[in-house]
């Protein structure tokens, strides 16, 4: 007898593409555990019972300070992709804004030790690998990405 599948684990995420002009926000993390020193989006996990819009918008006040409005939230793509050794998974949803209230700050020092505004054209070496496969994905028009399967 054929044992039934395990169901999905999965950690659900949200990144905040958020452009100004030619260029994107980016934090550098810093005293985390993970990707320590290299360049991220505002981004975070969807706590329960929360939708990925709401937790979106939630992320974008804590990290940076600034308020988004759902209708200024476009979908960029989302990335599925395993997490550590393949017991579980992780589904990202890269949303882009283009507008928002209040100057970005850096509202967890403890967490961030940089945040500002880069070219596209001039990205930092040390970005989040999946941060730069979210842009790309963003500038080649695809949705949905598997990425390490």
């Amino acid at each position: 007898m054929l044992s039934k599948p395990q169901k999905l684990k999965a950690t659900i995420t949200v990144g905040l593409i958020l452009l100004k002009d030619d260029s994107v926000l980016l934090l550098r993390r810093f005293n985390t555990g993970y990707a320590d020193g290299q360049y991220g989006l505002i981004a975070g996990c969807v706590d329960e019972n929360e939708s990925i819009t709401t937790a979106m918008i939630r992320e974008a006040y804590e990290e940076a300070g600034i308020i988004l409005k759902p209708e200024w939230l476009t979908m960029s793509c989302v990335i599925q992709a395993p997490q550590g050794e393949r017991d579980s998974e992780c589904i990202d949803f890269f949303f882009v804004a283009h507008q928002w209230e209040n100057t970005p700050i850096n509202n967890e020092p403890h967490k961030c030790d940089d945040l500002a505004f880069f070219s596209l054209k001039a990205l930092p070496e040390n970005l989040i690998p999946m941060v730069r496969k979210a842009l790309s994905n963003r500038i080649q028009g695809t949705y949905f990405d598997q990425t390490n399967w």
